[in-house]
């Protein structure tokens, strides 16, 4: 059996789904075919409990014993279970929305003509979306929604007295304002990342809107605007220091994962005005990942991501910062994911000893590990590279980069990142046969190394050359 869709969805599966699936699965008022159900039994015992890739030929043993085999009778019942899979992800996804539910709940009602019941229901539904703290474009989309469930109650009744229609177009307005300004920041991140240019349609009047109607006091618009601003005015600091403001005390307005998303778009920020050299934002971006981690927005589950861990102990080692970027490194160490997280302490402890000098204490931690990470694998040869150069092993160095260039040959690697470590060797090769009392040489070298992109040592190159 080929990884089929439904393998690939049964193996992603919690106990809980599973769980919940077999449930859902013998309902009648989802499932009438036993033998659905029997497959979805066979496969999650294949599957999860004997780690074994099941067969079309084994199921169809299972399902059908004494019969000839006939793929047919087993793709059609993949297809059924797929389906219903399918069904109870969106069922349970739909059942965890609370106001969703309550709000389909009271469409019912209303076109039952249930007057009391539908009362009822608006009310909690409205008491509960006043007493929940989140005040993000979600709150006015739901708030528009009770609005206009209470507009279509009362208008099919009477056509005078208050009908809260401009509470109505209010709501909406503010849904779609701080949705539209949302992901014009998600979009100016990425543009400033990767090599692609957004239109931003009507957000030049959204702006004047905003600023007009003094909507910036809303946490759902007022954050957006600061973000869109900083993004947009990177030499005006102000919209910056209000969007890290609001981000550090408004985090009860959003849920944990726009908060997340939130951290990461000033983090991202800062880490690029960082990278161009303005070292005050290295500060700015350690303190937003501080704060991140002790709200534990930037924790998925518990779980810090990798990439996170190593820019965090980048930025501390650039500003310096040792023995918190030690702390920092031993605190989060379990939070790592599992898979990655001897080889990301090993690496962050090498890239801290090396950086205070302790050269043999960083070569015991780069052979602490296995680096089966492609790009960790690089970085660590890299920086056992400098390692080298720093204590004078030449001969090492020299061996040690050719093993390093027959593995970047040997490895499909994206092309920045083969163009970068090709250039490293490279460049490192070079300096090793530079002249140190050849001053033209040494200046034409200097230039090479500006001109070189990618190059993400470049500092380290002109700091052995003195600049």
């Amino acid at each position: 059996m080929k990884q089929s869709r439904l393998l690939t969805v049964i193996k992603s599966l919690t106990p809980k789904e599973i769980r919940e699936l077999k449930m859902f699965l013998i309902s009648p008022f989802f499932n009438r075919r036993e033998n659905v159900s029997q497959l979805f039994e066979h496969l999650v015992e294949q599957w999860h409990e004997l780690d074994m890739l099941p067969t079309k030929e084994g199921a169809h043993q299972q399902l059908f014993p004494g019969e000839p085999y006939r793929a047919q009778n087993i793709r059609q019942l993949m297809s059924w279970l797929l389906q219903l899979i399918e069904k109870y992800f969106a069922c349970a996804s739909f059942l965890d929305r609370s106001f969703e539910l309550d709000l389909e709940i009271a469409r019912v009602y209303r076109q039952r003509g249930l007057e009391k019941q539908l009362d009822y229901t608006l009310k909690r539904v409205s008491d509960q979306l006043e007493r929940q703290p989140q005040r993000d474009a979600d709150y006015f989309e739901y708030s528009y929604r009770v609005l206009e469930e209470q507009y279509f109650q009362t208008a099919s009744k009477r056509r005078i007295g208050e009908q809260k229609l401009q509470e109505i177009s209010d709501n909406m307005d503010l849904a779609f304002l701080s949705r539209k300004l949302r992901q014009s920041c998600l979009a100016l991140s990425h543009q400033a990342v990767y090599s692609t240019t957004y239109h931003f349609g009507l957000m030049e009047e959204i702006l004047k809107y905003v600023e007009q109607h003094q909507l910036t006091q809303l946490p759902a618009i007022g954050l957006y605007y600061h973000g869109f601003r900083t993004l947009t005015q990177s030499g005006d600091d102000r919209h910056f220091q209000t969007f890290k403001k609001a981000i550090l005390l408004q985090g009860a307005a959003f849920s944990v994962h726009e908060m997340r998303d939130l951290y990461l778009l000033a983090i991202n920020f800062c880490i690029k005005k960082f990278n161009d050299g303005d070292w005050a934002f290295g500060r700015e971006g350690l303190e937003l990942y501080q704060a991140g981690l002790e709200s534990g927005h930037l924790l998925a589950d518990g779980i810090l991501s990798r990439f996170a861990y190593r820019n965090i102990v980048a930025i501390g080692l650039k500003l310096a910062d040792f023995t918190w970027v030690e702390h920092f490194i031993e605190q989060y160490k379990t939070a790592l994911p599992k898979s990655h997280r001897e080889s990301m302490y090993h690496f962050s402890l090498a890239r801290l000893e090396y950086e205070r000098h302790n050269y043999s204490s960083a070569i015991d931690h780069l052979q602490k590990s296995e680096y089966t990470d492609l790009l960790l694998n690089l970085a660590a040869k890299t920086l056992l590279a400098k390692i080298y150069y720093e204590l004078d092993e030449l001969k090492l160095l020299d061996a040690h980069l050719e093993a390093m260039q027959s593995f970047i040959r040997r490895k499909r690697l994206l092309g920045y990142h083969k163009d970068n470590y090709q250039q490293f060797v490279r460049l490192t090769k070079k300096l090793l046969q530079l002249n140190p009392y050849d001053k033209e040489a040494r200046e034409l070298f200097r230039e090479q190394i500006e001109r070189s992109e990618p190059l993400t040592e470049k500092g380290w190159f002109l700091g052995r050359l003195g600049g």
